[in-house]
């Protein structure tokens, strides 16, 4: 058998301002995200028409393609994780051993990976399904009732769970399968070399790396936006003045465009500080805080929230979720001129679609950073840490916290104060009708604080990670300048695409560039299986690559 490729020569620059850095990844990405910068603030309403109708034309054109994709990465991860001879290998040498930690391995992955959006979605989206979900849209429940509870927190799971993990697993499985078991660097392009072997040190690999970065930038833009509005929320709800939001003619309320420049100074201000210090001071530090905000935040759900209710809906969600998921992973409603038809396929477009754009646009950053941290892990391990253990721990967030909030609305108790206050209140809302005076005041303080740290964890990791692809897979210290320049350019994206469209405008720019990318994960996957399978036959032969040792993990 031919040995496996185990050098992938990319060209950096040796001197000037790009050292260390592939030119052709860092300036061509830099010229896209500057031009759509430009684009959104100087044209703000040509820029969004023109996502707007890109926007629609993908989700009415690849609901397919999304749907039947994700299922592959999770039956793909799962079936790697079972199998004894691809579960027990090593990503890396026999003797290597994790960098980090459990607890700060889990930390740094959670708080990079999801931790901003569960605050904002553990409230937000189980509430919205109790109101609207397939089956009040089918007549088959009644919204806001009782009985839409369990079909609520299908969807919550649903989007929240193993498939939707899965996204994150199969790039940092394939990134650290090929970084630490063949050297190879650790960028996007050293995943594909069993399908395109050399060919990806020159301008196909610059390609696939130059599509990681715009898609990082868009999906942690996505998520810094949802971020950026609650902690605004927060800020209010504290007390630091009306000035963060502006009130319509019709009552309308909205984050004023001072309260955009404020909330994203601070938050990339502070990531910027962090990314400078690295992964292994700034970023875990911030990671074992949030780890820690976050359980004590959980706790007090548990101590005075609907504990019962929401543990109840936890076990039944979770058996109820993992029912349901052979059909809802496959299911695809598409548009065929009924009212329930198209009030379907609206509903899966505006949801189901736009998470799995979502989490695949947010993969190159979050699985390269986990392959960063999972050095000396099994697969098998990898797989139940990347996967299992944070939708697990989603699915009790949404359960305790959303929990709450139902029991609360369907007892009368909130009397619609939940209901009412918009996406990114609602927690506030529930913190306000749990408790009252100072006790919700200082509770209130302690979510801003862990809403800020996990922003700024995401935020400093997006910035990293970026300049860890434009630099070829290198991860040592990198330039200050470039690090500057990507926060910067996080605020710029995020505050101009909200000013060109709202949030609105970040999810359709995110949409459209998690597409090509999608593209590249399932070659990814396919590069993996080819990879094992290979190497599983060179095993037996105890054949080795290069330095790498080709065996299982004792």
């Amino acid at each position: 058998m031919k040995p496996p490729l185990t050098e992938l020569p990319i060209r950096v620059a040796d001197s000037g301002f790009y050292r260390g850095f592939a030119k052709d990844v860092a300036v061509t990405a830099k010229v896209i995200v500057g031009a759509l910068i430009l684009w959104a603030i100087a044209f703000p309403e040509h820029a969004a028409a023109i996502l707007g109708a890109f926007n629609a034309f993908i989700l009415a054109s690849f609901n397919y393609w999304y749907v039947y994709v994700t299922a592959f990465f999770f039956l793909l991860c799962v079936g790697l994780a079972l199998l004894p001879a691809s579960g027990r290998l090593k990503l890396g040498r026999e003797g290597d051993r994790p960098e980090f930690s459990n607890f700060s391995w889990f930390s740094m992955m959670f708080g990079a990976g999801i931790g901003v959006g569960m605050l904002t979605f553990a409230t937000a989206e189980p509430m919205y399904h109790f109101a609207k979900n397939p089956s009040t849209i089918m007549g088959l429940t009644e919204g806001s009732t009782a009985g839409n509870v369990r079909e609520a927190y299908v969807w919550s799971f649903t989007h929240w769970g193993i498939a939707a993990w899965s996204a994150y697993a199969i790039v940092g499985l394939a990134l650290a399968y090929f970084c630490y078991r063949r050297g190879l660097p650790l960028t996007i392009r050293s995943a594909l070399t069993p399908l395109f072997g050399r060919a990806m040190s020159g301008p196909l690999g610059h390609a696939v790396d130059i599509f990681a970065v715009v898609a990082t930038v868009l999906g942690v833009s996505q998520t810094l936006g949802f971020g950026s509005e609650q902690f605004v929320s927060g800020l209010w709800r504290i007390g630091v003045g009306d000035w963060l939001y502006t009130v319509a003619a019709d009552g309308t309320k909205s984050t004023s465009a001072m309260g955009i420049v404020v909330s994203l100074a601070v938050i990339m201000g502070l990531s910027t500080l962090s990314a400078l210090s690295g992964v292994g001071k700034g970023i875990k530090w911030l990671s074992n805080l949030n780890m820690v905000l976050s359980l004590f935040l959980l706790l007090f759900f548990v101590a005075l929230g609907s504990t019962w209710f929401g543990l109840t809906t936890l076990f039944v969600g979770v058996f109820d979720y993992l029912a349901s998921m052979p059909g809802n992973l496959f299911a695809v409603w598409v548009e065929d001129g009924t009212e329930t038809g198209d009030a379907l396929a609206a509903w899966q477009r505006g949801w189901t679609i736009f998470y799995w754009a979502w989490w695949i646009a947010f993969a190159p950053f979050v699985g390269l950073f986990l392959a960063r941290i999972s050095k000396g892990r099994t697969v098998r391990e990898f797989v139940l840490g990347a996967i299992i253990i944070p939708a697990f721990m989603c699915f009790v967030w949404f359960a305790i916290v959303g929990g709450t909030a139902i029991d609360l609305e369907l007892s009368g108790v909130a009397q619609g104060a939940i209901a009412e206050a918009g996406q990114a209140d609602q927690l506030f809302a529930m913190l306000g009708v749990i408790l009252n005076g100072p006790l919700a005041y200082l509770l209130s303080i302690v979510v801003v604080v862990l809403l800020l740290t996990f922003l700024v964890t995401t935020a400093d990791s997006a910035v990293l990670i970026i300049n860890t692809i434009a630099a070829a897979g290198d991860e040592g210290p990198k330039s200050r300048p470039h690090i500057v320049f990507w926060g910067t350019a996080l605020a710029l994206v995020v505050g101009g695409l909200i000013m060109a469209g709202g949030l609105g405008a970040i999810q359709m720019a995110m949409v459209i560039g998690a597409l090509p990318f999608s593209l590249v994960m399932v070659l990814m996957g396919l590069a993996l299986i080819k990879a094992i399978w290979r190497d599983s036959l060179r095993m037996r032969q105890g054949l080795v690559a290069s330095e790498v040792v080709l065996t299982a993990a004792e």
